[in-house]
């Protein structure tokens, strides 16, 4: 099945059960999720969403607005076969998932919808001071600080001039982003994960993702920073499989 720009299949499987459709952090790409295809294609067709101006979509420009990302993806879902769905998204990731959640419930209210979060404070907290995006120095430093982007990828002059435009749109994008409580029932459940040592989504910030949940919610606090998922792949994966199993 041709799945157009917005999705990507790394890891085919046969006649899935589930589908996982994940959401890279800001300046992240679809590839970012070639380890967890290959760990769960056996129990999921996964999906990784590729954000336009990155990789094969570098000559697109980046979408500014996180209302316009989520509305684009969750138009690309349409056409996808119906199957037990769970969305996951790190990061800036977390929050477009949330709003394709958001989407998703109010199209199919009965549709079987899981949401993952990771390393994100929950929408309703507000943002952090964003770094300066007329600043590359002060942004890449910023990136460098978060850890999870190659050292010798931001070493390269050449390499950088292709990731700030995609950088800057994602930031401004989350930059602006601002939570809207409109009326509709919270989308789903949902299983939240972070860092017990990233200061950008405290566990109590995240554990406040409880108020936009329906039971159960789940809150999972593993070692590590803002990135802990590189380090921790095994144990998110663990989580992702049982959650996956459980969505019916």
């Amino acid at each position: 099945m041709a799945l157009g720009p917005w999705f990507r299949r790394f890891q085919p499987t046969g006649t899935p059960a589930h589908r996982l459709v994940c959401f890279p952090h800001a300046g992240g790409a679809a590839s970012f999720f070639v380890p967890t295809a290959q760990a769960l294609a056996p129990v999921a067709d996964v999906l990784a969403v590729q954000y336009p101006g990155r990789h094969d979509r570098l000559a697109e420009p980046g979408l500014t607005d996180v209302g316009a990302l989520a509305d684009a993806v969750h138009a690309a879902m349409i056409g996808l076969p119906a199957l037990p769905l769970t969305l996951f998204g790190h990061s800036m990731g977390a929050v477009v998932a949330y709003e394709v959640a958001r989407r998703l419930r109010r199209a199919q209210p009965g549709a079987s919808l899981h949401l993952v979060v990771s390393g994100r404070r929950a929408p309703h907290l507000g943002r952090r001071d964003a770094p300066r995006l007329d600043d590359d120095r002060a942004l890449l430093a910023h990136v460098r600080a978060l850890g999870g982007t190659a050292n010798d990828l931001l070493d390269d002059a050449d390499l950088c001039e292709l990731i700030l435009p995609a950088l800057r749109a994602d930031y401004q994008a989350v930059g602006a982003y601002e939570w809207a409580a409109d009326g509709q029932p919270p989308p789903c459940s949902i299983t939240a994960l972070t860092g017990d040592q990233d200061p950008y989504a405290t566990p109590s910030e995240v554990e406040a993702w409880r108020q936009h949940s329906r039971d159960p919610f789940v809150l999972e606090v593993l070692p590590g920073k803002h990135f802990y998922l590189v380090d921790q792949t095994a144990a998110v994966h663990r989580i992702l499989r049982d959650r996956l199993t459980r969505t019916q």
